[in-house]
């Protein structure tokens, strides 16, 4: 693979957390990364200023392919890339020596309980919440959980016959507080077990109560003068605030499952697998499938995408989650359409995966092809207008006055969704009197299509008009009269909310604001709109021009317009001189015309410039 394209597979990452992995020419994964923004993280490898040492650079020299996968969090790419690396054990990351997994906090399956942190989940029951990267917060929630909800910690078989025979004598944890004796009678099954219940809350993220006990314990400490103590509880409760109680990247309580989702175009389908095995993605792949010309179903791409993985006997899990529920039945697996909890978490987040990846070859595609993006464009206007034909030809009119003087009219042309700026025309209108729009439309689009009919010139696709109901009605009622009415679309686009109208269609089209069509029809008016304006100033400039140097004795009509086209302004007249401007009008009309200029300046009431 070329270094170019690598530099447009890496422009194109996102800015997102997430993984990043390295292949070598075998197709070998070499290297996984964690990111807390892909784009700077993996653009970084390709700058030889920032390759810190000759392994990295012989590393780099070896990348032939990229893939990546997005998560929701800086601490959620931590912990995926940690399951990849034990997963995949690829040659240039660092093997830990002690190969330590991530601690988790377990809840024990026992009558009353236990609450404690272990490093290797088992499948034995149990409730395991985590994993936490940093040790240290776990052990602040254990500290807290302790304080708010004292717990016993001993070894102690607790049934109800155990309990009632006085077999167990109270120990020092309860002597200090830590455990409120459940072993001797003291505290009841229904208050520990709700105990639990809150503890199993707070480990699931509801960390608002725990905040505001760190926050009253602070306030008491520091106005009993115990500094030393409110430093230690601030500490403690910004921990909790930068805290995350769990991940839908690993959660042991899963099990081992697969997960598609997929999304599409009119030629494409992109597919996105997750591979979980208890409870960790310890595998992400993309899929891209052309459909054919007919009408592919949902469910037939699922099913061809499920079908490829199996073949190639890379998982069998017992359950696999899906965005919709498919028609298929086998004994081996379950399928599960997950609406809420870690399931659907996991769902969202490999839909999100399958939209990067498509994101990322439609972007690579017009790198690499500039036709495409020009044709996806237009495809997508096409679709939303329900045209025919693609609109490589698109021309939009807009009518501008002031105060109904020198109304004028504007024609800007796009061509293959671009500005085709030799193709404009302006319209000085001539048959309608005072500010009328409509009758102003009419006249134009009347002009420009009789012109284009008798030059054999070829008609646009798409004709744009600023303007509603009304506007629209003029223009339709001149292409009918040309004979040439659906011959080619025609709307009308309404500034207030920016809705679409069709002929003889009474309710209006709102597209969504961040459409490209709307983008590229907006475009298109401002620019009318741009245009027609500025040529509008310039003739009421050059008419107040002509007015001042009329009202000058001794220069006519005729003298006006020659200085006119000869200066364009006062203060060029006045900067050319006499002698410049009697090569025109001769020395005496020369001096004439600059006294007067000059006369006027001085009463602070300069002529237009």
């Amino acid at each position: 693979m070329s270094n170019d394209f690598l530099k447009n597979t890496v422009s194109i990452l996102p800015d997102k957390p997430g993984v990043y992995k390295y292949f070598d020419k075998n197709k070998q994964i070499i290297y996984i990364g964690k990111a807390k923004n892909l784009k700077k993280r993996v653009s970084s490898y390709f700058n030889k200023k920032k390759q810190e040492n000759r392994k990295t650079a012989l590393m780099v020299s070896k990348i032939q392919h990229i893939e990546f996968t997005v998560v929701e969090t800086e601490y959620d790419a931590l912990l995926l890339e940690n399951t990849l690396i034990k997963t995949h054990k690829p040659r240039y990351n660092i093997n830990l020596k002690d190969d330590k997994s991530y601690p988790f906090i377990a809840i024990t399956n026992d009558r009353f309980p236990k609450v404690y942190p272990i490093r290797n989940p088992q499948k034995n029951g149990f409730e395991y919440f985590g994993p936490y990267s940093s040790v240290r917060i776990m052990h602040v929630v254990l500290d807290l959980i302790k304080k708010l909800y004292p717990i016993r910690t001993c070894q102690y078989v607790l049934s109800q016959a155990n309990i009632a025979s006085g077999k167990f004598r109270l120990c020092l944890e309860y002597d200090i507080g830590n455990c409120k004796g459940p072993c001797a009678g003291l505290q009841s099954e229904e208050e520990y077990l709700d105990h639990i219940k809150q503890i199993r809350y707070l480990l699931k993220g509801n960390l608002s109560e725990v905040k505001r006990l760190l926050k009253d314990e602070m306030s008491k400490a520091v106005d009993i003068l115990q500094f030393e103590k409110a430093h230690d509880l601030k500490g403690k409760l910004e921990a909790v605030e930068n805290y995350q109680s769990k991940s839908t990247v690993v959660n042991p309580s899963l099990g081992d499952l697969e997960v598609f989702t997929m999304t599409k175009d009119a030629q494409k389908a992109f597919v996105n697998y997750l591979r979980v095995n208890e409870g960790m993605v310890i595998q992400s792949k993309n899929m891209m499938m052309v459909l054919p010309e007919e009408s592919t179903e949902n469910e037939q791409i699922i099913l061809s995408a499920f079908a490829d993985i199996r073949n190639n006997g890379i998982t069998s899990a017992p359950e696999i989650l899906l965005p919709f529920p498919i028609d298929i039945v086998d004994a081996t697996f379950k399928i599960t359409v997950p609406q809420m909890g870690d399931k659907r978490k996991l769902l969202e987040l490999s839909l999100k995966n399958a939209l990067y990846f498509k994101k990322e070859k439609i972007l690579m595609q017009e790198k690499t092809d500039p036709e495409f993006r020009t044709n996806r464009l237009l495809e997508q206007i096409k679709t939303d207008i329900n045209l025919t034909e693609l609109p490589r030809h698109m021309e939009c009119f807009d009518n501008s006055n002031l105060q109904g003087t020198n109304p004028v009219s504007a024609c800007v042309v796009f061509m293959n969704g671009k500005p085709s700026k030799k193709d404009y025309r302006l319209f000085n209108i001539k048959t309608v009197e005072g500010p009328d729009d409509f009758a102003s439309m009419y006249e134009v689009i009347y002009r420009r299509y009789s012109r284009l009919l008798k030059e054999n010139q070829p008609l646009p696709q798409l004709v744009i008009i600023d303007g509603g109901k009304g506007q629209l009605s003029s223009s339709v009622n001149a292409l009918k009269d040309l004979g040439i009415y659906g011959k080619l679309a025609i709307i009308g686009i309404a500034k207030r909310l920016e809705e679409l109208y069709f002929p003889h269609d009474r309710h209006p089209l709102y597209l969504d604001k961040k459409s490209v069509t709307l983008r590229v029809i907006q475009q298109m008016r401002d620019e009318a709109h741009r245009f027609g304006l500025s040529h509008h100033r310039n003739r009421r400039s050059k008419e107040a021009l002509k007015s001042v140097l009329e009202q000058i004795p001794g220069v006519g009509k005729k003298t006006a317009v020659l200085l006119l086209n000869q200066y364009a302004s006062v203060h060029k007249i006045q900067d050319a001189g006499e002698e410049d401007i009697s090569q025109w009008v001769g020395m005496k009309k020369a001096q004439v015309i600059m006294n007067y200029l000059q006369h006027l300046e001085q009463q602070d009431n300069p002529p237009l410039s």
